[in-house]
């Protein structure tokens, strides 16, 4: 009888402790956020995926009533941050910022990686589009894709195009564009957009894919030509230049972006949450025009999408860079 009892005692204790825990979990859920939520962004500070979270913290802050605190974490394609977040507490406390490259190329270039995209991560939603132009400089003679197009086939291997650096959103857009135009091109690896932007207006290259931010001045100002944007439909900051699915390319669609991931574990309750907050944020229309401003699309996906996205832009990277033989240690 006495043995009955201790065993009774035992698992009424247990049920007692487990329904406690379970009630505790829930309140931190609810209550949640209780303390700043550190995104590690995975660039240096100054970039774009940097001015995201500025621009969004200027309303989430309020919302949340936390804190956004960025953790500036480069490196290895975005790869060094984005570990970061996979080995964090499943929490909501750490966030990572990641980009196209960490979340979908990366595990092609690289022969191994610190984290598994899909395993390692619950996406939020995504952020923003980056998207490129193809500018030249005024000297080029052609006024148009087509007549770009037949220029560079007319000179295999002579005509020059720079880019953001090896393995990068503008590297890939790049080499989708000579694939699928069948264009033997001078490629030039830069360290950034900017570099490469510079090197097209001074005429050291004769071509450059880069980001909207590092050309519109230089368009506007007649400096550089622009040819075409690698974005599936017109900008508004340069409605009258084409894209290239537009220009003959049937079907082109590359664009840098970043999107929002918690490490994976994360309550539903949580990632529900942040989402709701950060899809209001990008629907706001102020914070609409200041992304606008700085390059930058912003997007709103639901966290189903955002997860069926990376899968898809993966498959398709990894089709890009084994037909290029894109390597990086």
């Amino acid at each position: 009888m006495h043995t009955i009892s201790v065993r009774w005692f035992r698992w009424l204790s247990s049920s007692i402790l487990a329904i406690i825990m379970v009630f505790s979990a829930g309140a931190q859920t609810t209550d949640y956020p209780t303390k700043p939520i550190k995104i590690v962004v995975t660039f240096p500070p100054g970039g774009s995926s940097d001015a995201i979270v500025r621009i969004l913290s200027t309303r989430l802050n309020d919302k949340l009533g936390q804190a956004l605190v960025i953790d500036n974490r480069p490196g290895a394609g975005g790869n060094i941050g984005l570990s970061a977040v996979a080995k964090a507490a499943p929490d909501g406390y750490t966030l990572g910022v990641g980009a196209a490259g960490g979340l979908t190329a990366n595990s092609s270039l690289y022969p191994q990686m610190p984290f598994d995209v899909a395993k390692d991560f619950s996406p939020i939603t995504m952020l923003a589009a980056i998207p490129f132009v193809l500018v030249g400089h005024p000297s080029v003679p052609a006024d148009n894709m087509q007549q770009l197009i037949a220029l560079a086939k007319s000179q295999p291997g002579k005509i020059a195009i720079g880019h953001g650096g090896n393995g990068t959103a503008m590297h890939l857009s790049t080499a989708l564009f000579t694939q699928m135009a069948d264009l033997k091109l001078i490629e030039v690896p830069y360290r950034g957009s900017g570099p490469a932007a510079m090197d097209a207006l001074s005429g050291q290259i004769q071509l450059s894919m880069t980001d909207l931010a590092a050309a519109l001045p230089h368009i506007k100002a007649g400096k550089l030509k622009a040819f075409a944007v690698t974005s599936p439909k017109r900008l508004s900051n340069l409605p009258d230049v084409p894209t290239l699915a537009e220009s003959g390319l049937a079907g082109y669609d590359a664009t840098g972006w970043f999107g929002l991931v918690a490490p994976v574990g994360t309550s539903p309750q949580i990632i529900q949450r942040l989402h709701t907050e950060f899809a209001a944020a990008l629907n706001d229309e102020s914070l609409k025009a200041q992304m606008r401003q700085n390059g930058m699309e912003p997007i709103v996906t639901s966290v189903e999408g955002f997860e069926a996205y990376i899968k898809s832009e993966t498959q398709k990277w990894a089709k890009v860079i084994r037909q290029a033989n894109i390597k990086l240690n």
